[in-house]
Formats: C-alpha cells, sequence, structure tokens
C-alpha cells in the first residue's frame, strides 16, 4: 500500500492539523456574524474537529465534507458521541454534490492548496449564496525557492504547486470573488494553546512508514519554515443587482 501525507493523518486522526489548529479557526469565526440562521460548509472536515466546535458554540446549521473515507468514519463518530446534527458527507471539493447559493459560509483549512484549483474556488463561487463568504487558511510562497526544493514538497504533500499571496488571489479573482482581505497571522495566538488544541482519533495497527511520514513533515517544517507561510483570506461573493 502506498502511503501519502494525507492518507497518514486520517490514520492517525489529526484533528487540527491546519496552521493555528483550533485557536487560528475560533479567531477567524468570531469575526463573521455567524447564528442559527446561516448555513455553513467545513471542507475538507478532516476528523470534525471544527465542525463539532461550530455547532456546538455557534448553533448553525453545519455540513461537512471530506473525500477520505477514513476521516469522515472518524467525524462520524464524534457527531454521534456528541449528539450533534451535523449533516456529512463523503466528496470531493472540485465536484461539490450540493445545489447553486447552499451555503452563507465555507471553511476551508489547509484543503484547497491539495485539490485542483481551477475546479474547487468557481465551485465554491457556485455553492456560495450571494454575498456568501469563504474563509480559506491556506499554504503561501513566502520566499523563492530551488526547482529541487519546490518538487520534493509538491511530491511529499501531493501538491501541483506552491503559490504566494498574488497568485492564490489571482485564483479567487478569476471565480468571482470580488471582495477579498488577507491576514498574515504572526504572534497573536497563543503557542501552548495551539498544541494543546490538537487532538488525535488513532486507528489500528498504524503502518511505521507512517510514523516516518509524519516526522518528514515536522522536518520541512522547520527546514522551510522562512519560506512556506499561511495566510488567511476571506473572499465575497457578489450581492444580487
Amino acid at each position: 500500500m502506498e502511503y501519502t501525507y494525507q492518507n497518514c493523518l486520517a490514520y492517525f486522526g489529526v484533528g487540527g492539523a491546519h496552521p493555528g489548529s483550533l485557536p487560528l479557526t475560533k479567531y477567524i469565526l468570531a469575526k463573521e456574524k455567524i447564528d442559527e440562521t446561516k448555513s455553513i460548509l467545513d471542507v475538507g472536515c478532516g476528523t470534525g474537529q471544527t465542525s463539532a466546535y461550530i455547532s456546538n458554540q455557534l448553533n448553525c446549521k453545519v455540513t461537512s465534507l471530506d473525500s477520505n473515507k477514513v476521516m469522515i468514519d472518524k467525524a462520524r463518530q464524534r457527531f454521534l458521541s456528541l449528539n450533534l446534527p451535523i449533516k456529512i458527507l463523503h466528496g470531493h471539493a472540485g465536484n461539490l454534490p450540493f445545489n447553486d447559493q447552499s451555503f452563507d459560509f465555507i471553511l476551508s483549512e489547509s484543503v484547497t492548496a491539495f485539490t485542483d484549483l481551477a475546479l474547487t474556488i468557481p465551485e465554491y463561487t457556485r455553492v456560495l449564496k450571494p454575498g456568501g463568504i469563504l474563509l480559506a487558511i491556506e499554504m503561501v510562497l513566502e520566499k523563492p525557492l530551488s526547482e529541487e526544493d519546490q518538487k520534493s514538497i509538491c511530491d511529499f504533500y501531493g501538491v501541483t504547486q506552491l503559490l504566494t499571496e498574488s497568485e492564490w488571489l489571482g485564483y479567487f479573482q478569476r471565480a468571482g470573488f470580488n471582495n477579498i482581505s488577507v491576514e498574515q497571522i504572526d504572534q497573536q495566538l497563543d503557542e501552548n494553546e495551539i498544541q494543546l488544541a490538537v487532538d488525535f482519533s488513532l486507528s489500528e495497527n498504524i503502518d511505521e512508514k507512517c510514523y516516518d511520514i509524519i516526522e518528514k513533515h515536522e522536518y520541512f517544517t522547520l527546514f522551510y519554515k522562512e519560506k512556506l507561510g499561511y495566510r488567511v483570506f476571506r473572499c465575497c461573493t457578489d450581492l444580487e443587482p
């Protein structure tokens, strides 16, 4: 069996694997007007940590979607144990199984970069209501990398390209988002709180290769910390005329 970074995350059942973990999610959502009248799609929900928090704390209608069936099973178990009314589906961000204008918000926490952006981002605009908002935490290339380093990173994480902030903005604008703000998070989050927020739902009999892959991820994180960062993108769709 071929082990990838993505399916190793699933076997370890890592909740809050994205930069900033749940504290960053809380920080982002606290700026929005979200109540029981709103609907939110958690794309690439993983083990459901974020979806569970939103459902518990904000009382809005939550739909969770992931392409990894192991993650889906673990998220479903989380929601059942907490008795949360969250709809969960298996699907892909590039072909969302929803009608046009279905959601007020979409949350993508270090997910979109792992997809075909030319398909995924237009899908976000399609399923968002007029005036709907995409909140995306995404990896950003801060400084130039050699072709060899870029290939090494892309091959390991299973992404096709590493984008600068301006390149991300280009994708969002071409998909129809016309009101976009970008935030770079520096020292606003407590590192201890971030570490404590990461949780695990371990599969049985995890292969040693998965431990090696997670170790390599930690190495990459440290080695490229000056050249790979992340941004929070807030992208709005047009209101109806």
